[in-house]
């Protein structure tokens, strides 16, 4: 059957996919959770010395939980509410705690488009959830998703998450927004679609985030690890419907948010440093147009695939042969090859122009 089916009725609340036995799950009440206010802090078993080797004295306490100034800063950098976002340890996280929410152990599935990230299996397999998978399409050098096929799996074998990586990791693809919506609208009250987006900093299209008002079951992931080059600090968003957002709050670890990263994540999100990270996304993608340009004329390369990310998918005529090359020249890139439909391809990321120069001329086989 095809399931694709266009409505206008309103969207169903999506606390109505959370596990039952989470519902009323009120999750584990931290001392920093309860808003007090005093002079003397004897509430969480602290230290109350710090450790010598921290001069400001400032970890031994627990950090907030959810800090209001990074949910304020966040939610003004991707344009939604801040009750429509929880900060957690990168997009990890957030993929995690969406698995134990609505998934049942054993009773319920994902469905997930491969070739694509890894994490969202490694996540519901851990959690005891089966995994569908319905393969993105390779058509005239593009990958696609067949979302017909992906509503059709997604209702017939009972699956409560849809996950979405936009651009595709490893395929460097944008999905499109009405695509999207469309499979929301088909999927209303059966499953939550979740567009994680990583990369889409890097892209020509515009946010899932602007779907949520009109689909309350769409859920999309940012993070600060690309754009932002905060990989070390672990800090992502999940950003979804308000109601949907406090249950994940209840579900998720006492502490999520060390201060140090938090402070960190505020002075990335400032103007001075946002205007730098705004410069350098636009290098990123004048050097990867380039590299998508030169790639295709080297000796021994199959495809190089159009890419809306921070990298770019390749086929080789002898994958293990460019990967001794790079790794002998000190370059080392992503081996995709125990990926699904991805036998003969590595990813190369996106690195500064003399990089991605160096990575050109070992691939042409001159000196790095």
């Amino acid at each position: 059957m095809n399931a694709m089916l266009d409505t206008d009725a309103a969207s169903t609340s999506p606390l109505s996919l959370v596990r039952e036995d989470l519902r009323d799950f009120t999750g584990y009440r931290s001392a920093r959770t309860e808003k007090l206010d005093g002079r003397i802090w004897l509430n969480a078993n602290e230290s109350p010395w710090p450790n010598g080797a921290d001069a400001a004295g400032t970890l031994r306490r627990y950090p907030d939980p959810q800090p209001q100034t990074l949910r304020d800063a966040l939610a003004a950098l991707y344009g939604c509410a801040p009750g429509q976002l929880l900060a957690g340890r990168g997009s990890d996280e957030g993929i995690d705690l969406l698995v134990r929410a609505v998934c049942r152990p054993g009773g319920d599935a994902i469905v997930v488009t491969t070739p694509t990230f890894g994490m969202y299996a490694v996540s519901a397999r851990l959690h005891g959830t089966r995994v569908i998978d319905v393969p993105l399409r390779e058509r005239d050098g593009a990958w696609q998703c067949d979302f017909a096929a992906v509503a059709d799996a997604a209702i017939g074998q009972g699956a409560r998450l849809v996950f979405l990586c936009s651009p595709g990791n490893p395929s460097g693809a944008l999905l499109p927004l009405d695509d999207i919506a469309s499979l929301a609208r088909t999927l209303d009250g059966r499953a939550l679609v979740v567009v994680d987006e990583a990369y889409v900093e890097y892209a020509d299209g515009p946010s899932a985030i602007g779907l949520l008002d009109r689909h309350r079951n769409v859920v999309v992931l940012r993070t600060l690890s690309k754009a932002h080059a905060l990989a070390a600090a672990r800090i992502g968003s999940v950003i979804a419907d308000a109601d949907l957002i406090e249950v994940l709050r209840r579900c998720q670890a006492p502490y999520p948010l060390p201060a140090s990263c938090v402070e960190q994540a505020l002075q990335a999100l400032s103007p001075a440093s946002a205007a730098i990270t705004r410069t350098r996304v636009q290098t990123v993608r004048a050097e990867r147009d380039a590299l998508l340009e030169r790639l295709p004329s080297l000796p021994g390369i199959r495809r190089v695939y159009a890419s809306q990310a921070n990298f770019v998918l390749v086929r080789f005529d002898d994958a293990q042969a460019a990967f001794e090359r790079l790794l002998a020249a000190g370059v080392v890139v992503r081996d995709m090859r125990a990926a699904a439909q991805l036998g003969d391809a590595l990813r190369i990321s996106l690195g500064t122009p003399e990089q991605n120069a160096a990575v050109l001329r070992v691939l042409r086989g001159e000196a790095a």
